[in-house]
């Protein structure tokens, strides 16, 4: 029956603005260096999203954390995780981001050739940790460049969020 609303997303290196009206169309909101405050059953987190970090760096990690009371909890997300340290410093409690690929052709182990970003190999895919930051980088379904993926599966990943106690 489709995905349960809202949904939200954020545009990547190979996205442009002109594309923001037809996924706001679908009912996809898409958070431009903004933030949403999403509440549930009396408990609330905020949700903030930056535009495109790695290409045209129209980033403001500082505009979106600037919206956020200290002390509560946040998720960033990102195209790119190569915000991590600006994340991090922001007081985002988890980053969640693509773009890596998971390296998309990759030696035996899954070990990337390259990730196409600055940052370090163990934030390239799946769970990571930077200081106070929580981190997940999503391999994703797709490939760039060339139509094929090696030693890297691709994944759709659902994260289920629970309050600690």
């Amino acid at each position: 029956d489709g995905l349960k609303t809202p949904i939200y997303g954020v545009l990547g290196n190979h996205d442009t603005i002109c594309m923001v009206p037809g996924l706001e169309a679908m009912g996809i909101r898409m958070l431009l260096n903004e933030g949403e405050i999403i509440e549930r059953s009396g408990q609330r987190l905020h949700l903030g999203g930056i535009d495109d970090a790695h290409f045209y760096r129209m980033d403001d990690i500082d505009k979106v954390a600037a919206a956020i009371p200290d002390g509560e909890f946040s998720i960033l997300i990102s195209h790119t995780p190569e915000v991590y340290r600006q994340a991090a410093l922001a007081g985002f409690n988890l980053l969640l981001s693509g773009h890596t690929h998971g390296g998309q052709i990759c030696l035996p182990g899954g070990i990337p050739i390259t990730l196409d970003s600055v940052l370090p190999r163990s934030m390239g895919s799946g769970a990571w940790k930077y200081g106070g930051l929580t981190g997940y980088t999503s391999v994703g379904a797709g490939s760039s460049i060339v139509p094929v993926r090696f030693n890297c599966p691709p994944e759709i990943t659902l994260h289920h969020l629970r309050r600690r106690n």
